[in-house]
């Protein structure tokens, strides 16, 4: 696969901007932007909730420490 350098972006930008026009073009890009995030998103939700179930799972230093001094005081 051949590598993009700038003359091709370049082309790649004017011929966008013949077809679609100066007004469009943001907005364009905006809805990539937004597909690309999304896509991301669905591609990896398991590494989030392998991670959130980790945390859940741990128990936090203050409810050990809580229990700990109950436990000593009876």
């Amino acid at each position: 696969m051949p590598n993009i350098g700038i003359p091709e972006l370049l082309l790649i930008l004017v011929v966008s901007l013949l077809i679609f026009g100066p007004g469009k073009l943001p907005e364009i890009g905006k809805s990539l932007g937004k597909g690309i995030n999304e896509f991301k998103r669905a591609t990896s939700p398991k590494k989030e909730l392998d991670e959130t179930s980790k945390e859940n799972s741990k128990p936090s230093d203050d409810s050990q420490d809580k229990g700990e001094t109950t436990s000593k005081d009876n």
